[in-house]
């Protein structure tokens, strides 16, 4: 939790071994865990699109989604709850009436971030409260 290296390094180069594949050498692979695009609110709820889905969006474990936490305009944060719909996540709270910010593994040892496409690469920890 307080080490910025990882270790399991063979997972890393193997991430960054795709990166370089596609990067340098012009691939046609996946080479990305899902990335934050953009979100939006719709009925008490915030709705998130991501780039880099590949197949598809999964839990790691088959599990709901974890590690994702919503707020209102006070940016009091509260876990949520958070369901895959298509290429798109779904976060909400009965806590929360209004939301307006939302957060995902923002923590600097997250528990359990289990969002990945179905390629196999993790989703990248955001915020949308900057």
């Amino acid at each position: 939790w307080n080490d910025i290296h990882p270790d399991n390094k063979k997972d890393v180069g193997e991430r960054m071994a795709l990166a370089a594949l596609k990067k340098a050498y012009n691939e046609n692979i996946v080479y990305s865990g899902p990335i934050f695009k953009s979100a939006s609110i719709e009925s008490g709820k915030i709705i998130i699109s991501f780039s880099h889905t590949g197949g598809g969006l999964i839990t790691r474990d088959g599990d709901e989604l974890k590690e994702f936490a919503i707020a209102g305009a006070d940016k009091k944060f509260v876990w949520a709850r958070a369901r895959i719909e298509g290429s798109k996540v779904i976060v909400w709270s009965e806590e929360i009436a209004d939301p307006k910010f939302v957060r995902y593994a923002w923590a600097d040892n997250p528990v359990n971030p289990n969002l990945y496409n179905k390629d196999g690469l993790p989703a990248s920890p955001f915020r949308t409260d900057k």
